[in-house]
């Protein structure tokens, strides 16, 4: 801190692997085009779940950082995260602090899924059961391989997680902890007994002969989310050592709000007011009015109450119609854990280049969603504007990211 003011911070570097494939520009091309990733499951046989259409992540390289025996007893999370982080770090052209100033904050719902998976059906558990399943086994492998020995943590709110793993990291740098954060979020969780889980519940959508049309955000026919894999981390960098260093900075990380709706353990509060005062408290930390924020790229998961309530929260926050909104799981799918911090990073995007992608598979918005939502085509925003990333969870968790162009 310098006079007793927080330290300002700039993301440097942003990295993502998702179903639209395994790097940030085309996950940024598919956004921009409108294109959605949702496709009949390949991963196993799913005709007899109730929902038969995903948005997975095809193969991909074992990160080169990953000693083989490291690899082959990791599980496909952690993978993920570390190929999103070692991508984001190269986007940075390094990490510019030395080890001990470093640090790492992961989000992650469920860990290491597949291991649990796999471990309670085909002959128990092995030796390496835990370290592979542990949610921080990706904070821990990130650090490894990075030489991280500052702060190491891993944030499990359930779909919040990597909104505030983002959140968390940059308050290590405001406050001083660290000159440079990784932070994001990772999940790999597209198992038969998840799907099944999540289709009982209510929460995801069964699927349309037209897979790709499955995640319909603000549509008044939609019927739930679409269950996804994938990772995104940003470098977080303390922004005097940034402009020191000439670094491209994408955006300003300028707020961060958090609070929770003490409700309900699945559903929001049908005003959304939980989500409302989170959006404000962001606001209010970056020192931003509401008519500042050119906007908004909703959680959004395409379930019918969720999308219901904050869509009254950004009306109350902004006024109805007030801002452009836009939902990212339209392309991607539900990343759970990681969604926070996949729309992070298309948010960084959204102020580096002065786009709003365009939501997908809209057609007939829900008059009970009084929003501006973005469709067809992207929209161009004022530069250097404000825009709010918003993630809720389970258990009312909810997190809200104010970034902006980075002023002198």
């Amino acid at each position: 801190m310098s006079g007793g003011r927080p330290r300002r911070v700039v993301v440097t570097g942003v990295g993502a692997h998702t179903a639209s494939g395994p790097s940030t520009p085309a996950l940024w091309r598919d956004l921009l085009a409108g294109r959605p990733a949702a496709a009949p499951i390949a991963a196993f046989d799913a005709r007899r779940l109730p929902a038969r259409v995903a948005c997975e992540v095809g193969d991909f390289e074992k990160p080169a950082c990953l000693a083989a025996k490291q690899a082959a007893r990791a599980d496909r999370a952690s993978l993920l995260a570390v190929a999103a982080a070692a991508q984001a770090v190269a986007d940075a052209g390094g990490l510019h602090a030395a080890p001990e100033r470093r640090g790492v904050v992961t989000g992650t719902a469920n860990g290491g899924a597949l291991t649990r998976e796999h471990g309670l059906l085909d002959g128990g558990p092995s030796p390496g059961y835990v370290p592979a399943y542990m949610p921080n086994a990706g904070a821990a492998l990130i650090s490894m391989c990075l030489d991280i020995t500052g702060p190491s943590l891993c944030v499990s709110t359930a779909c919040t997680s990597g909104g505030h793993a983002v959140g968390e990291g940059a308050q290590l740098i405001r406050y001083g902890a660290a000159d440079v954060v990784l932070a994001g979020g990772h999940e790999a969780c597209v198992t038969p007994t998840i799907l099944l889980a999540f289709a009982k519940a209510g929460s995801l959508a069964p699927g349309l002969d037209r897979a790709a049309e499955t995640s319909r955000p603000f549509d008044v026919d939609r019927r739930g989310f679409v269950l996804a894999e994938g990772a995104a981390f940003l470098v977080l960098e303390e922004y005097e050592a940034a402009r020191a260093r000439g670094a491209r900075m994408y955006a300003e990380l300028a707020g961060y709000g958090r609070t929770s709706d003490a409700h309900h353990l699945t559903a929001p509060p049908p005003d959304g007011a939980g989500a409302a005062a989170c959006m404000r408290a962001a606001l209010a930390d970056a020192e931003v009015a509401s008519g500042e924020v050119v906007h908004v790229n909703a959680h959004a998961t395409s379930t019918p109450a969720g999308d219901v309530a904050e869509s009254r929260a950004i009306a109350e926050v902004f006024g109805e119609f007030g801002v452009p909104v836009t939902a990212t799981k339209s392309v991607t799918g539900h990343t759970i854990g990681a969604s926070g911090a996949v729309e992070a990073v298309v948010s960084a995007l959204s102020v580096h280049h002065s786009l709003a992608h365009p939501t997908a598979n809209l057609r007939r918005r829900d008059p009970l969603c009084p929003v501006d939502v973005v469709t067809g085509k992207p929209r161009e925003l004022p530069p250097g504007g404000a825009v709010l990333s918003n993630s809720f969870g389970f258990g009312g968790h909810n997190a809200s990211l104010v970034l902006r162009g980075v002023r002198p």
